[in-house]
């Protein structure tokens, strides 16, 4: 009866216990306890094997999973699995579409809380993830321990098309689109369409003509985040991409894939000679 009648205080909202350090309050007593210990830092469970630290059993009994396998939550949906409930049940709100978390700024709306606090980061400038290695920041974990897998090299997700590894599962899902065909963001204004979302959105802007995103060394403007973000390596002097056979370093990603062509083929001035015309109106 009683984990019933604690369930239950989520659906009325009621939360019984106060943090006494911060005022912050919750519907079960577990995790008021486990909440004090973020003023304390204490961490009483230690993994056995990897000797991370947690201040819940709970926290610790679904990281033992990562050294396991075990992902005993299964989406009826579509199969996938996954090792703690709580993210099972943020992935079936992407089958349903609902989006609980609404932008107060904006009005844009999201399956997870996490999300939205990130979102709303992007309005504050907060970034509260600094890159110990470069000193870049970022408003999102998630897109620091990716951008890390930049200095390391490591590129987890590999298309099984053609055999091309990124650093994030995002990033492969859109690659995966080039392979399908899928164009599924359309321009309301002139039908265009995209496999990625945030090319739809760079798009839109040449018809309002915006570029909010401004080089504070020189002025210049930009449409995307991403290409100001490779216009700044042009002041640093950062050429992260290299060519592995000639060891030529480049500012962009697109560049250097270019590049490489020169190795393994017919180079761009080259067609002039051969009459080849590699490139076709589609």
């Amino acid at each position: 009866r009683k984990p019933y009648q604690t369930h239950e205080k989520t659906h009325w909202g009621e939360k019984s216990y106060t943090c006494d350090q911060c005022g912050r309050s919750f519907t079960q007593r577990g995790n008021l306890i486990a909440h004090k210990k973020t003023h304390s830092g204490e961490k009483p469970y230690t993994c056995d094997q990897c000797g991370k630290n947690f201040k819940r059993k709970e926290s610790l009994h679904d990281h033992m999973r990562i050294h396991t396998g075990e992902k005993p939550y299964t989406c009826d949906q579509c199969g996938r699995s996954f090792i703690r409930r709580v993210t099972l049940y943020k992935h079936k709100k992407t089958h349903s579409g609902e989006k609980s978390y609404t932008c107060d700024q904006c009005g844009r709306s999201f399956t997870q809380r996490g999300n939205l606090i990130a979102h709303k980061k992007t309005h504050s400038g907060e970034k509260s993830y600094t890159c110990d290695q470069c000193g870049r920041s970022f408003t999102q974990r998630g897109t620091l321990i990716a951008h890390k897998k930049t200095h390391s090299g490591e590129k987890s997700y590999t298309c099984d098309q053609c055999g091309r590894s990124f650093t994030q599962r995002g990033t492969l899902i859109a690659h995966k689109k080039t392979h399908s065909g899928e164009k599924s963001y359309t321009c309301d204004q002139c039908g265009r369409s995209f496999t990625q979302r945030g090319n739809l959105i760079a798009h839109k802007k040449t018809h309002s003509g915006e570029k909010p995103y401004t080089c504070d060394q020189c002025g210049k403007n930009f449409k995307r985040k991403e290409s100001l973000h490779d216009h700044m390596r042009i002041h640093t002097g950062e050429k992260p991409y290299t060519c592995d056979q000639c060891g030529r370093s480049f500012i962009r990603r697109v560049t250097l894939y270019k590049h490489k062509k020169t190795h393994i083929g017919v180079k761009p001035h080259q067609t002039v000679h051969t009459t080849e015309t590699p490139y076709k109106c589609s």
